[in-house]
């Protein structure tokens, strides 16, 4: 059983995880965008709107977690749960079609990347925080348990992902002429995508039962397992 103080300061955690994330996907969603559309790299591009649908995505859990730091009741937090996971599912869902649009789109029109220290730079701060933001969640909801926070921690690993295929592109481009290995690299990425967005949308529309989601649930066995 989880105590409920240990609940409590994990949800705490989860609302500062989730601030944290909000500020860092606003500055890093302009300065991808900005770099991809300058240096007309297509998954420089998406790595910013996956910082769009990241930032989305911190806000609706940083809905939910305030929801539950606030004592809400139960059933409250079974509606808002709910929501913030169908929010989540949806934003995965465009994800994929993003990532998918431009893999094919890149390979098909056979655009060539151009180098962009400032995207570097954002990829590279990118690949080191991410994964650490992504643990430090992952930590928290095997306390809290919540699919909707298990949904935007899939997005945050993405949004790591994305920015290494960026480096490996860019660097594959630099090195051998490979211009079309961010646009596979990326195409690769749909596999982990497609699962947790099958999981997000069963999540969304199963409901939970009495009790699972709120201050008093206890955690199931093995936190957020498969």
């Amino acid at each position: 059983m989880i105590e409920a103080s240990e609940r409590q300061k994990a949800v705490r955690a989860g609302v500062r995880l989730e601030l944290v994330t909000v500020v860092w996907m606003a500055a890093e969603a302009v300065l991808a965008i900005g770099a991809g559309i300058a240096a007309r790299s297509v998954l420089l591009t998406a790595f910013g709107f996956d910082s769009v649908i990241e930032l989305v995505s911190g806000g609706a859990l940083l809905w939910r977690l305030s929801s539950e730091a606030r004592g809400a009741t139960s059933k409250r937090m079974e509606n808002v749960e709910r929501r913030a996971t169908g929010i989540s599912a949806v934003l995965l869902v465009l994800l994929c079609a993003y990532v998918v649009f431009v893999g094919v789109a890149g390979l098909v029109a056979r655009l060539r990347p151009e180098g962009s220290a400032l995207g570097v730079g954002v990829a590279v701060a990118a690949v080191v925080v991410m994964p650490l933001l992504a643990w430090r969640k992952r930590r928290a909801n095997l306390v809290i348990g919540s699919p909707a926070l298990r949904a935007d921690i899939a997005e945050t690993i993405t949004c790591a992902y994305l920015a290494a295929a960026t480096l490996a592109g860019a660097g594959l481009n630099l090195i051998a002429g490979w211009w079309w290995a961010e646009y596979v690299a990326a195409l690769v990425l749909l596999v982990f995508i497609a699962m947790e967005t099958k999981e997000a949308i069963e999540s969304a529309f199963t409901s939970p039962p009495r009790g699972e989601v709120g201050p008093a649930r206890s955690a199931r066995p093995g936190g957020e397992s498969h």
